[in-house]
């Protein structure tokens, strides 16, 4: 066991006793403390994806729960009737494309990536596949209409 690990159950010893420690909780420690190293990453990953926290833990992504709880009365989170927030990042998906158009398809490609010849060309190969990550509607917008012109079928995931 790690030293913080270590520190860590001695802090839970020393808040409370077992017998007041419900049985489940203390099944769950025990097997968080029976994992390796990598079982216990992909544990951590895991759980940050669950409780929507981004990739670095520190804020929820969509309100909702933090590491400490449920969300404060009164917030967006805690509100039932709350819209579900809007979604700003898309992916542009490629689904198919005209044969004769490849080399134009595959052009227009590297211009708005960062990708080379030979692998611009085995991304458009691969359809149906994600050719950007992460874009806003207003710069995804003007991309998917150039590849429709070309003769692609694109979507904005």
């Amino acid at each position: 066991m790690s030293r913080n690990s270590l520190r860590f159950v001695k802090l839970i010893r020393s808040l409370s006793t077992e017998s007041s420690r419900p049985q489940k909780i203390n099944r769950i420690a025990d097997e968080l403390f029976s994992l390796n190293r990598f079982e216990r990453h992909d544990f951590t990953v895991l759980w940050r994806l669950k409780m929507g926290l981004d990739r670095y833990g520190s804020a929820p992504i969509a309100g909702g729960l933090s590491p400490l709880g449920p969300a404060a009365p009164g917030s967006a989170a805690a509100d039932a009737t709350a819209a579900p927030a809007e979604k700003t990042a898309f992916d542009i998906k490629l689904e198919k494309y005209d044969a004769a158009a490849k080399i134009k398809i595959i052009k227009e490609v590297r211009s708005f990536t960062d990708l080379g010849l030979k692998e611009a060309k085995e991304l458009v190969e691969k359809f149906p596949c994600v050719l950007k990550k992460g874009v806003t509607k207003e710069e995804g917008n003007p991309i998917i209409e150039k590849l429709k012109e070309l003769g692609a079928t694109v979507v904005l995931e």
